[in-house]
């Protein structure tokens, strides 16, 4: 029998199936940004109480409660409730203490304005919890919910513009522990083997930085200058752990009082926590007082490189500064997901600088940030650092290493511009005025425009929303004396563009620098020597580092890398590197001997790095097998007795590491395999168990007939209990049976399969190894067909790592004309995905483009 409220609630319902064309937001997959918008408006005072009932098994379904309050300002349309999990996990709905029948659809709960009222409504909800971005183990699970994933585990209004007070209680096994974004109110006993945990109510947060963490975790608390901080682990290796706490500590309560000072804001949340998690998807993620690490980008192994140890520091210092950049200043929309990112990576530059005193910290930014964003602005699929976004589902497909990388180059230009204290200045300014707000970058730009006089509008145009890098050359000018050079910029695009900068250029013929200001009205510059006798060829483009471009540069400037400073060095070797790619006729072969000479006489732990990857880079996929077959055995000489030799512990560590990943020949992998069994002990260099873990890989490779029994020794010798079941996952990718491997791909189509990304990038690339790239062909192909799966199902960075695992050792014509026609054939292809497989085929373009010249080399 129909009451009047059925009849009010089915009436309802067929208006708003009817009524999109009326006004109403249209009820589809995701968050659009019209549904964000209207929900902007009419939302606010939102409050979230959550329950999860967790059981030890990570089989076992989780049962949840969702009680949701908020301020309504009108009820003229229906409320959408994110809620991206099938509606049988919804078993009952309650509106402002009214049962309702729940009408879910295209990953929304539909809330009738018959059942809501102006002012505030209560909406209670009892759900069986998403799993997938719950990320359960054995043993543990932990939340991962940037971008929109929030919605796939409980029922919420998932946007970065509602900012929410979150009341939370876990029912855990009784030997787990729990950390979440607030402090833990109380802790007690429910029936046997049961305990509940309820944490205080958090200050208004997105949702996207909500977090929980439970499980058999190990916990360290510290108090440092007042303030304390716990530490959560899995690591079974207690001398690891010790080896490495006071740095963790030290570096994060250093990061927090950095930012106090630049700022001028204290710590604004109620705690400050952390947890190192094995097979993080993320080198870290900023959850409000509960940031997320992948363990061992924090635990580092015996005798760390340089490197290591300042890209830890530099992850603690960038998830720091989070707290002020995006958690208390939150974007509105994710199209500005970068301003957030670009803060935190460009003040983490900074945060380090006093405790590394004995670091050129000029080329450690040149060299952290410069390849990665020349490494997709030199693609076809380059893409400005400010992109659209139509929908949150679709968000994920904006991150990569133009926000990361190319985006503190141009807030570096903009500290040139404005000034060091005029840029701090503004920004102390933009995060007081949204404190626990939102603004996005605009706001930002009218907060500076009242600082300076320059038209930042314009400036912030080409940087911001331009994709692309210029092309920036030096001639001589007929006009002037023969010792003058015109340097020019150009857009290889043939738009006219001009990339407003400042930059140094050396003439080693007097060692004189002069300072170059381009592209604001003079897209050339003339260069005046004293001296008459310069010649073009000694001069050096960019030798401060501070430029951004495609910079021409003479291999003959090799020949005095002793007169050079180390970053005009590090500029020097990214900008040969940037012109040897750009130029297919271009001696690669040359030039990667060269590196093998530079190799033996640098210590900089900075650039011998920088030159490896470069090595490594062109033996994986630019060198034809005739030149990699030249180069090889000379290169694994050149890193064995080079680190042989080595004083230095870090750099004798980082050459082993190279010298391991490009080993080929017998000679080469007899003498791994006597360091792997301990017949050979080199001294000073000490493998931990994930080291002797990766040596196991690749000896399983270059020696296929023993492949299974050095496996299945390592897996007993494993003690770490996660490495161990990493190492079990993987196994079937290092298997000498191609059956075996070819159906281990195949598994990959699943979802299941998937679930611990860090681990499906490592398998992919034993899978695709250079020895290998012949029976990994049919790889790539389902790959590809697999993107957009990937791209629904997975975390924000594994779109790109899946694309980069599959095609980075292939460099035939073949998988070149096969990725180009795959796209050819899908003019409809999302447009964020074609430009990643852009971005990540761009390797292997030019390695096939420049296969008819490889026969021409010397």
């Amino acid at each position: 029998m129909w009451t009047l409220a059925k009849w009010l609630i089915a009436m309802s319902t067929v208006l708003l199936t009817n009524a999109c064309g009326d006004g109403m937001t249209e009820i589809e997959p995701g968050v659009s940004l019209a549904l964000a918008q209207s929900r902007a408006e009419r939302l606010s005072e939102l409050r979230y109480e959550l329950r999860f009932e967790i059981p030890s098994r990570a089989e076992t379904d989780i049962s949840a409660q969702a009680s949701v309050t908020f301020e309504l300002a009108d009820t003229d349309s229906p409320l959408q409730i994110d809620y991206a999990q099938p509606p049988n996990t919804l078993h009952s709905l309650r509106v402002n203490g009214a049962e309702t029948e729940i009408d879910w659809r295209n990953e929304h709960i539909i809330i009738s304005p018959v059942s809501l009222r102006r002012g505030q409504n209560h909406v209670e909800i009892a759900f069986t919890a998403g799993s997938g971005s719950l990320n359960r183990n054995p043993g543990f699970l932990y939340t991962l919910l940037v971008p929109d994933r929030a919605r796939t585990v409980f029922p919420l209004f998932d946007q970065p513009d509602l900012k929410a007070v979150y009341r939370l209680v876990l029912v855990l096994p009784e030997a787990w522990i729990a950390l979440a974004n607030a402090p833990v109110d109380t802790v007690g006993s429910l029936d046997p083997g049961r305990q509940i945990w309820t944490f205080r109510d958090t200050t208004p947060i997105s949702s996207y930085v909500f977090a929980f963490v439970a499980g058999e975790f190990k916990a360290v608390t510290r108090r440092i200058e007042g303030r304390e901080m716990t530490m959560l682990h899995r690591e079974t290796d207690a001398a690891k752990v010790a080896r490495n706490l006071d740095a963790i500590f030290a570096l994060h309560a250093e990061s927090l009082a950095w930012m106090e000072e630049y700022t001028g804001i204290e710590y604004p949340f109620s705690k400050f926590d952390f947890v190192l998690i094995p097979g993080f998807p993320y080198g870290g993620m900023e959850h409000v007082g509960l940031i997320a690490y992948r363990a061992s980008r924090l635990l580092l192994e015996h005798s760390p490189t340089l490197v290591e140890e300042l890209n830890r520091a530099q992850l603690i210092a960038h998830e720091t500064a989070h707290m002020w950049f995006g958690n208390l200043v939150t974007m509105r929309w994710f199209d500005d997901v970068w301003t957030k990112e670009v803060f935190a990576n460009f003040i983490a530059d900074k945060i380090v600088n006093p405790s590394f005193p004995d670091v050129d910290h000029r080329l450690s930014f040149l060299v952290s940030h410069a390849p990665a964003a020349y490494a997709v602005d030199r693609t076809q699929g380059a893409n400005p650092i400010r992109q659209g976004l139509a929908n949150l589902n679709q968000a994920g497909q904006l991150y990569g290493a133009i926000i990361y990388h190319k985006a503190p180059i141009m807030m570096q230009q903009l500290e040139l511009l404005l000034g060091e204290e005029v840029l701090q200045e503004g920004l102390a300014e933009y995060l007081q005025e949204y404190a626990f707000a939102n603004a996005s970058w605009p706001e930002l730009i009218t907060i500076l425009d009242r600082l300076t006089d320059v038209n930042l509008a314009a400036w912030s145009e080409i940087w911001v929303n331009s994709a692309g890098r210029p092309e920036i050359a030096i001639g001589s000018s007929a006009a002037e004396r023969a010792a003058a050079g015109v340097l020019s910029a150009s857009d290889p695009q043939g738009q006219g563009r001009a990339w407003p900068q400042q930059f140094s250029v050396l003439n080693l013929a007097n060692t004189e620098t002069q300072l170059i200001a381009v592209g604001n009205e003079n897209a050339s510059v003339l260069l005046d020597w004293d001296e008459p006798e310069a010649n073009l060829n000694t001069f050096l483009l960019n030798a401060d580092g501070r430029g951004y471009g495609l910079f021409a540069v003479s291999s003959r400037l090799f020949e005095d890398w002793h007169l050079l400073e180390p970053v005009a060095k590090g500029s020097l070797l990214i900008n040969a590197y940037e012109n040897t790619l750009n130029d297919p006729r271009a001696d690669m072969l040359a030039y990667a001997l060269e590196l093998t000479r530079l190799v033996q006489r640098e210590e900089n732990p900075l650039l011998l790095q920088l030159a490896l990857e470069q090595l490594a880079s062109m033996q994986r996929q630019q060198l034809s097998h005739d030149q990699r077959e030249r180069l090889t055995p000379k290169l694994e000489d050149v890193l064995w007795e080079t680190g042989i030799a080595q004083a230095d512990q870090g750099n004798k560590k980082l050459l082993f590491q190279y010298y391991s990943g490009i080993a080929e020949s017998p000679q080469a992998i007899r003498k791994l395999e006597d360091i792997y069994t301990g017949s050979v002990v080199i001294e000073g260099l000490t493998l931990d168990e994930n080291e002797r873990i990766r040596l196991a890989e690749i000896l399983a490779i270059h020696m296929p007939e023993r492949a299974q029994a050095i496996l299945n020794a390592q897996i007993d010798a494993t003690q770490n209990p996660d490495s161990r079941r990493r190492l079990v996952f993987i196994a079937p990718s290092l298997s000498a049976d191609a059956t075996v491997r070819d159906k281990f791909f195949q598994s990959l189509s699943s979802t299941e399969m998937r679930a611990t990304e860090s681990w499906v990038i490592d398998a992919l690339e034993h899978l695709h190894h250079p020895s290998r790239r012949e029976t990994a062909l049919h790889y790539v192909l389902p790959s590809l067909e697999l993107l957009e799966e990937i791209q629904a199902t997975g975390d924000i960075f594994f779109p790109s790592a899946w694309l980069q695992a599959n095609l980075a050792t292939h460099n035939s014509p073949d998988v070149a004309l096969l990725v180009r026609e795959f796209l050819q054939q899908r003019p409809d292809y999302n447009p964020q995905l074609r430009l990643k497989i852009l971005q990540e085929a761009d390797g292997l373009f030019r390695a096939a483009a420049r296969q008819p010249f490889a026969a021409e080399t010397p």
